[in-house]
């Protein structure tokens, strides 16, 4: 065994904390990358700060959190403890928002004026416009707008998580000689980008921001009084739930009540313009009880989200990528009977180079057969207006036996899930709020058909959310089932989760919390023996994150007998890559694109007849653990070659969007060697199944196959 201990654990894991940091930097490498389309160069530098959101709420969140209440001070991330771990990912996330905005004013602002987009404030513009921004104000703005005095007599006010706020300094009319606070916050009912009417001109598109044009003529509402100087701030707040759900008698309503406590958790965060007076500063830092490392100085929009519109309007589709329709699967005609064709094979889906649409059509069909008697799924996230959700509802209209998990603690969609909850309850559907201390996260769906021979049951899993709005641009798969030793296991796992049965009888499937990471270790350590015993050992994971230290340290032992890993990791990876003896057979590489890699694959050689699994579970503690997770194999040989040959090989082959991890935890963007071909697997897999999608429209039968030659030997599986 290697000897890891809590003095020496530094040597052999990287921090959680800091990988994640890692990985928003690799986001933000896109919006660095002048190849990509300027548009797609801001929508990553918004995707960036979107997580750095999440990373504070959550993570931040809970370190200071560890620190405030004095627990695990010794070890907390990697050998850190929380104070120290705090230290370290504040120095590297203020270094990584002043990338952000160095990009911002010194690349992305000049290529916008190249094409003729413009963003001002107020003092730039001509009479004219001014004129125009102060009457906009005044009709549509300052109705909305509410000063909220701070003084001895009114305290600050409780603001809301996220939210956008200016906070004035007076010199009031009744009192001169004292300086005095309000503060104002920026509605979120309007847009926050105000066109001017002057862009639909020959001279260009002319934007201001509303916090700007709001602070322009923000005297309008201190009639009398000086405004001496104007700032604009956004605070973060802890935005985790903290449940007791076997003290809560009602789930449903326990989480509504935490939810409305989320908007006034701790502040864990300031951002604040870089000009601020130092007086202003104190005041704010006092009032939210931070320090000078939770404050975030920004030259330049407080919130580059706000930024997000222009990225989807309509006039700029040149500056963007070239739009992707997902295609229809080769065996899944749209005109043929899906149920026929699940009879006859499996159907595995490659979203979103498949359209996701047939996951949908298959809901929708098993809803208004008449011959389907029940309809059973999980649903973790979907979109607010889910054609999915529609379906359930009229399947239990039309009288069919019709059940969901639906996961109310899915973070930062509790609210809308409960919504969605509540409407089926009201259409009959049966709904079962997961399973308590574990949030259900599988994707799984069956439906219960009495077709001409026998009752047969039809089966969906999937390694991404029954969502139609994310499937067009997060990679998942999906397979389509028929499978006995596979749909009769997924009824007993319906059994378990809505009857609260004893979990027995499914050995085909590796089910979280009961036996996943047993059996994921197993299957490592068989690979180990293989080596040991002089046969190729070999192991390829594809997952978002890899944290466990069990399964990690499994891994270092594999790697010292021989075995050879390859990981596709696209966020946090808490293994050490290239240590002498330990992981020097291990390769990490990391995946960032236009779409966001999400699909989770599971491959171990077994001397050559091979395991592959597919499934919803990163190899992180609350997957294995904490979550209802399932991983399912796939059995049928001509999915399994789909997989072995092509899919596998061409994420391994990336040298254009992957980056490989180092020993001391940073990243080296892949480029193609000399006389090396350029290989991107986005790239490849849309024109893979675009090729299919012609061949099957001209009915030509010919396999597609990405040529050997093209690919490193040292790649193949």
């Amino acid at each position: 065994m290697i000897p890891i201990t809590n003095a020496n654990k530094r040597d052999f894991f990287i921090s959680r904390e800091l990988s994640w940091l890692e990985f928003n930097h690799r986001v933000l490498e896109e919006a660095i990358d002048s190849t990509q389309p300027l548009l797609e160069r801001v929508r990553f530098l918004c995707i960036t700060s979107s997580n750095l959101d999440e990373f504070f709420e959550v993570r931040v969140a809970g370190i200071k959190q560890q620190i405030e209440n004095g627990g695990d001070q010794d070890f907390y991330d990697a050998g850190m403890s929380p104070c120290e771990i705090f230290n370290v990912i504040q120095k590297r996330a203020h270094r990584l928002v002043k990338d952000q905005y160095d990009l911002w004013n010194r690349e992305i602002i000049p290529e916008l004026k190249k094409e003729n987009i413009h963003f001002h404030d107020v003092d730039e513009l001509s009479l004219e416009d001014v004129t125009w921004a102060e009457q906009h104000f005044q009709n549509e703005i300052f109705p909305v707008l509410t000063p909220l005095a701070v003084d001895s007599s009114h305290p600050f006010p409780q603001l809301l998580n996220k939210s956008h706020n200016l906070i004035v300094t007076l010199k009031r009319h009744s009192n001169p000689d004292e300086i005095s606070y309000a503060v104002v916050q920026i509605p979120r009912v309007f847009p926050r980008l105000v066109k001017l009417p002057r862009s639909s001109h020959a001279n260009g598109w002319h934007f201001i921001i509303l916090e700007r044009l709001i602070r322009r003529f923000i005297s309008q509402m201190f009639l009398g009084d000086e405004i001496v100087e104007v700032d604009g701030f956004r605070i973060t707040r802890n935005s985790d739930l903290y449940l007791d759900e076997e003290e809560a008698n009602n789930l449903l309503q326990h989480i509504e009540e935490e939810l409305r406590k989320r908007n006034r958790g701790n502040v864990v965060r300031l951002e604040i313009e870089e000009e601020v007076n130092p007086a202003v500063l104190q005041l704010l830092m006092n009032t939210f009880k931070i320090s000078e490392a939770d404050v975030y100085t920004h030259d330049g929009p407080i919130n580059f989200l706000h930024i997000m519109p222009l990225v989807f309007h309509e006039a700029f589709a040149h500056l963007r990528d070239k739009p992707w329709t997902p295609l229809i699967y080769k065996d899944v005609p749209a005109t043929g009977d899906l149920f026929e064709i699940m009879r006859k094979q499996d159907v595995m889906l490659h979203h979103p180079y498949d359209s996701f649409g047939t996951v949908v059509d298959f809901v929708e069909r098993a809803a208004e057969d008449k011959n389907v008697l029940a309809i059973k799924m999980t649903l973790y996230r979907t979109s607010g207006d889910s054609p999915i959700v529609r379906a359930l509802i009229r399947a239990a209209l039309n009288g069919k036996q019709v059940t969901t998990l639906v996961e109310l603690k899915a973070r930062f969609d509790e609210m809308n899930n409960i919504t969605w909850a509540r409407h089926l309850e009201e259409a009959g559907v049966h709904v079962v709020y997961g399973v308590v201390g574990l949030k259900t996260h599988c994707k799984v769906l069956l439906v219960v058909r009495r077709d001409e021979d026998r009752i047969r049951l039809y089966s969906h899993f999937g390694t991404g959310n029954y969502h139609p709005t994310t499937a067009k641009f997060y990679t998942d798969l999906s397979l389509l089932t028929t499978r006995e030793i596979l749909t009769r296991e997924v009824a007993n796992l319906f059994n378990t989760l809505t009857g609260l049965c004893r979990f027995e009888g499914i050995k085909n499937l590796l089910v979280a919390p009961f036996e996943m990471c047993t059996r994921f270790k197993q299957m490592i350590e068989h690979e180990t023996q293989l080596a040991k015993s002089g046969h190729p050992g070999r192991i390829i994971a594809k997952m978002n994150s890899l944290v466990d230290e069990d399964l990690i340290k499994t891994l270092y032992e594999a790697s010292s007998a021989g075995v050879k890993v390859d990981l596709i990791i696209r966020g946090i990876c808490c293994l050490r890559p290239g240590i002498p003896g330990v992981s020097e057979n291990i390769r990490v590489i990391s995946i960032i694109g236009r779409f966001l890699e999400h699909s989770r694959i599971y491959y171990f050689g077994n001397d050559g007849n091979p395991s592959i699994y597919l499934g919803s579970a990163d190899w992180m503690p609350r997957n294995l653990y904490k979550r209802v997770e399932v991983v399912f194999p796939i059995l049928d040989p001509a999915l399994r070659k789909r997989l072995t040959e092509e899919i596998i090989p061409t994420f391994l082959e990336d040298n254009v969007k992957a980056r490989q991890l180092q020993t001391d935890g940073t990243y080296i963007r892949l480029k193609p060697a000399s006389g090396e071909f350029s290989s991107q697997a986005q790239y490849t897999f849309r024109e893979i199944a675009r090729q299919q999608f012609q061949n099957a429209q001209t009915k030509v039968t010919e396999e597609i196959v990405i040529t050997p030659a093209t690919r490193p030997a040292e790649m193949n599986i």
